[in-house]
C-alpha cells in the first residue's frame, strides 16, 4: 500500500473546502479512510491545522476535526535527529524541512503530497501536487 506524507495545505484545503483544491484533498483523505492509502502527518501539521481552524471555529469543534483526522492518518515522530537534520539542511522553509526529515526518518514514505512543491525541491523523496498524485493513482 502506498505511504504518503500529506502536507498541511492539503489538510486545510479539505477542512476549509477550498475549491478547486479540496476535490483532490477529499479523494486522498477518502482513500486513507477506506484503507487504500496510508496517509501520514506530523505533529507540526496537527499544530498548524489546529491554529488555523481555531480562527474560524470553537476549540471543541476543532478538536473534534483533528480527532477525526487522526482516525484515518498516522503521525510521524519528530525527535532531535529530525530537528537537527532540518536545521542543517538547505531547505529555505524550516517547517517543510521538519516534515521532510520526519518522512525520511520513517523510511517508508514514498511521496510528499503538497501544493508547495517548490519548498520541497531539496527533498530526497518524490513530491507531487494533490492533482498529480490523484492522476498517478488513476494511471
Amino acid at each position: 500500500m502506498k505511504k504518503i506524507l500529506i502536507d498541511t495545505d492539503v489538510i486545510l484545503d479539505f477542512f476549509f473546502d477550498r475549491k478547486p483544491h479540496s476535490d483532490n484533498s477529499t479523494i486522498i483523505l477518502n482513500l486513507c479512510e477506506r484503507g487504500q492509502l496510508e496517509g501520514f502527518i506530523t505533529p507540526v501539521i496537527i499544530s498548524n491545522t489546529y491554529y488555523l481552524l481555531r480562527r474560524t471555529a470553537k476549540h471543541e469543534k476543532v478538536i473534534e476535526k483533528i480527532k477525526l483526522l487522526l482516525t484515518i492518518t498516522h503521525v510521524l515522530q519528530m525527535d532531535r535527529l529530525v530537528i537537527e537534520k532540518a536545521l542543517n539542511s538547505e531547505f529555505k522553509d524550516f517547517e517543510d524541512a521538519l516534515q521532510n526529515f520526519a518522512a525520511i526518518n520513517y523510511g517508508e514514505i514514498e511521496v510528499i503530497v503538497t501544493r508547495n512543491i517548490k519548498d520541497y525541491k531539496k527533498s530526497e523523496i518524490g513530491v507531487l501536487s494533490p492533482e498529480s498524485f490523484v492522476k498517478s493513482l488513476n494511471a
